[in-house]
């Protein structure tokens, strides 16, 4: 539904766990904190998500939903190179999103997938998981745990 993404509409403080190393089985996490805010565009069907780390651009994401199909495909585009990664695709059941798709990490292909779940009023989270066998095996490598901020 194009008011899936309802709840993430505002301002909030994130704070970042993420992999220091991908695809070793390490669990050496990297800590940090963020800002983000999201809107709304076109009544829903698209929306937009620009995250900062310590007042600096560190991502923004562009999601659209395919009226069709009734699903979402989500792109991430990183500051430093400036293009559309891959999408994921997907759609929320039961208050769980999961979204997935293929992309490339490290030179290797890899299925990726997005979780948004634990959403409530004032706070969400988001993780993201690669595979390196199509699926069948997944390693977590970065959450987002989201509180809402007005302050921000």
């Amino acid at each position: 539904m194009p008011s899936d993404f309802d709840f993430l509409f505002g301002r909030w403080a994130v704070t970042h766990r993420r992999l220091k190393e991908r695809h070793v089985g390490g669990d050496d996490w990297l800590e940090f904190k963020g800002v983000v805010t999201c809107e709304p565009r076109l009544d829903g069907v698209v929306n937009v998500e620009e995250h900062r780390r310590e007042g600096q651009p560190f991502g923004f994401a562009l999601r659209t939903f395919d009226l069709k199909a009734r699903r979402w495909s989500i792109y991430w585009v990183n500051p430093a190179e400036g293009l559309l990664q891959a999408p994921v695709h997907g759609r929320f059941d039961n208050g769980v999103g999961m979204f997935e798709g293929d992309d490339v990490d490290g030179g290797r292909p890899i299925r990726a997938r997005y979780v948004w779940s634990q959403i409530k009023a004032n706070s969400a989270r988001w993780a993201q998981a690669f595979s390196l066998d199509g699926g069948a095996t997944w390693e977590t490598n970065w959450v987002m745990d989201f509180v809402r901020s007005e302050a921000v």
